[in-house]
């Protein structure tokens, strides 16, 4: 524990949502709900305005739509998030350069490393002034926590939220954490949390009351003894600036069963191809393919097979994941696929049995046919769209997307339709919000485009004049 407040955990205010907002003067102030719009769909962030209705992340967009049916209900858009998170962890940088990201919207600073803060007074303007960047160069709020530890820093920036800051001073954690429900502290899931109820245990003073001993007896040892540590307060994580990566995997939630096994295979295949993409991205290879089947009923089956040695060969992994599928019974119905690797390592021992086996069979079956027709009957790897005007391009006009017409310039699709896509035209620097139209899905002089900035960029006093 530290004896000043130095570590910061900035969390951004309903990132997603509120990013749309800021790009839509139509849909700022009113309830935006940002996730995936199937039958199967689940809330991945919701607005404070549409949090009123009880909508939540994680909640089935099925339900979000009947507690608010008039609410905005757009698809993500990861360009724009992802170029937003980098000018927010640029900003981060400048304070330290023990910055820890745990996704796009949240990190830890060490400022105590950077010579920002010493104390908490230094501390406190600091924060302030990271908070009054962000909004100037985003146009976006985020909270900030600042404490002796990642523990009470994080708990710090959830009690200041929306657009806040909290910082707790060194030697009142336990004045503080005391009234907090026991489901404040990291680890206690509704299980524990009503296993804990269930034995007169609501709040964090409650834990440190029982002490150590009662915590072992009701959680466990490893369980109980961390619970009481952190009820106490007490967190020596360092800020940790680069976090190796353990695994790489995809899924895929369906939105109508599959039973018919050769698409469940198809689509296994493909999600290999997509992991191996993500695998080489990132550098690695790795040993171990897992396989998950979510069928019908909610269960979830995983399979591993560990392989000789690493590997990035999209065939090998492709054949390991249909082993695994062909000891999985998916009579019934399959809800969701997954393919992952794991035991990375960044060098990469080819299997070589397994492609020369591939190569042997490619060879094989088109010996002695067309090679046209070879060709345009062999099977084309999958690809991942480079950018959201690419793969919302694949998925026709979704809700919220960006567009460019001809005449009528920039503006995002509201919905479409038999044939219709309905787009409002407006920008994020648009003082009022923009005229609505209707086009035909195939009109020639509307296209998909990029993103625009959410605030605008000054000119450059030292670019010459037009």
């Amino acid at each position: 524990m530290r004896p000043a407040p130095t570590i910061l955990h900035l969390d951004m205010d309903a990132f997603f949502a509120a990013a749309e907002q800021a790009a839509k003067p139509s849909l700022r102030g009113k309830p935006v709900v940002v996730g995936g719009l199937g039958p199967r769909g689940v809330v991945s962030t919701a607005s404070y305005e549409a949090r009123r209705f009880g909508i939540h992340s994680a909640m089935p967009m099925a339900q979000a739509r009947r507690l608010a049916p008039n609410a905005a209900y757009l698809v993500p858009r990861f360009t724009l998030y992802r170029t937003v998170s980098e000018q927010v962890m640029e900003l981060l940088g400048r304070l330290s350069p023990l910055v820890e990201p745990l996704s796009l919207d949240e990190a830890f600073v060490d400022l105590e490393a950077g010579g920002s803060a010493r104390d908490s007074a230094s501390a406190r303007a600091t924060g302030e002034r990271l908070r009054h960047e962000i909004r100037a160069v985003t146009g976006l709020t985020g909270s900030v926590g600042l404490a002796g530890s990642k523990m009470l820093a994080k708990i710090a920036s959830e009690q200041a939220k929306p657009d806040g800051l909290v910082l707790m001073e060194p030697g009142t954690e336990r004045e503080l954490l005391g009234p907090m429900s026991v489901r404040t502290l990291p680890g206690v899931g509704p299980a524990t949390g009503e296993h804990l109820r269930r034995a007169g245990m609501t709040t964090i003073a409650d834990l440190t009351e029982a002490g150590e001993d009662e915590l072992v007896r009701l959680v466990g040892k490893a369980h109980g003894t961390s619970l009481y540590r952190m009820a106490s307060g007490h967190d020596d994580r360092p800020v940790v600036a680069e976090r190796e990566t353990k695994s790489v995997s995809v899924e895929d939630t369906f939105d109508v069963d599959l039973h018919d096994r050769v698409r469940v295979r198809t689509e296994v295949d493909r999600l290999a191809d997509r992991c191996v993409q993500r695998l080489r991205q990132s550098g690695h290879s790795g040993r171990t393919i897992v396989l998950k089947v979510r069928r019908y009923d909610f269960s979830t089956l995983t399979r591993s097979e560990t392989l000789r040695g690493p590997t990035d060969d999209p065939g090998v992994v492709r054949e390991a994941a249909g082993r695994l599928l062909e000891s999985l019974d998916t009579t019934g119905g399959v809800r969701l696929l997954g393919v992952g690797v794991t035991g990375l390592t960044d060098y990469t021992q080819e299997d070589l049995f397994a492609q020369a086996a591939a190569d042997a069979e490619a060879t094989s079956a088109v010996e002695g046919a067309d090679p046209v027709a070879a060709e345009e009957s062999a099977p084309r790897p999958e690809r991942e769209p480079e950018s959201d005007a690419e793969a919302a391009a694949e998925r026709h006009w979704p809700a919220g997307h960006d567009v460019r017409h001809a005449e009528f310039g920039a503006g995002w699709v509201q919905g479409s339709g038999v044939g219709r896509v309905t787009v409002r035209f407006e920008e994020p620097t648009s003082a009022v919000p923009g005229r609505v139209r209707t086009f035909r899905t195939d009109d020639p002089d509307l296209e998909l485009s990029e993103p625009l900035p959410l605030v605008a960029v000054p000119p450059d006093p030292a670019a010459p004049s037009p």
